[in-house]
């Protein structure tokens, strides 16, 4: 990694937690990604860091990142934009905006949580399946899913807008992700109405249509380390 320092600052979150502030996807947050010029050093450090995605920074006040999971760049994912916003809030440098490779995406937080609001044809190619029961989602063996982008969902509680999901993304370098933004996204944008999400081993994400195109996701932010990591 010659364009690459020696050690890199790392802000590991947790995203779309519980209630109680459990679960939730892990995140890593590279503020200082200008120090990472390069894609190659940057897709080295998330494939190191092993999370779902890693963010880097470009510039925290225009809120220009790039996001990437141990495999490829995304230009765009939920989790990483929702934990990023509440993270810049967090520093005191946060704005009104993100700007990943996809486009400007709206973005706000508060003291425990954050939400973005993004165009779901932005999202990654998931392939959304309806099964017919919360049971027949958590009966799902990760191992069986060796294809592309999927995400697995049902009804817990229609009437109340509750779901199940389960996703997957082996070509990404991700058995089973623990929780999706993107996806979420586009299944709000599907059943057309406002959700709430039970993803993964406990994590939550709020999902609405906004009536302009776009769907807002939220969720709960957890900071759980300040680390750095020795690149040499």
């Amino acid at each position: 990694m010659a364009d690459a320092p020696d050690t890199v600052r790392v802000h590991v979150l947790r995203v779309f937690c519980d209630d109680h502030d459990d679960h939730g996807n892990p995140l890593g947050v590279v503020m200082d990604g200008a120090a990472v010029p390069s894609t190659a050093a940057r897709q080295e450090i998330a494939f190191e860091l092993g999370f779902s995605e890693t963010v880097f920074v470009d510039h925290a006040r225009t809120g220009s990142v790039r996001i990437f999971t141990p495999s490829e760049e995304l230009p765009l994912a939920g989790h990483p934009l929702v934990g990023t916003a509440w993270l810049l809030a967090h520093l005191g440098v946060g704005g009104e905006a993100l700007h990943p490779p996809a486009g400007a995406v709206t973005c706000g937080a508060g003291p425990g949580d954050a939400w973005i609001e993004a165009d779901p044809s932005w999202s990654p190619p998931w392939v959304l399946e309806q099964l017919d029961s919360a049971g027949a989602v958590d009966a799902v063996d990760a191992g069986d899913r060796t294809g592309g982008w999927e995400y697995v969902w049902a009804w817990l509680d229609e009437a109340a807008g509750v779901v199940r999901s389960r996703a997957f993304v082996r070509e990404a370098g991700i058995d089973e992700d623990e929780a999706t933004g993107s996806a979420a996204l586009m299944l709000a944008a599907q059943v057309g109405r406002p959700i709430r999400i039970r993803q993964g081993r406990g994590s939550t994400i709020v999902a609405e249509p906004t009536g302009r195109g776009t769907v807002r996701i939220s969720g709960r932010v957890v900071l759980d380390d300040d680390l750095r990591i020795d690149l040499r």
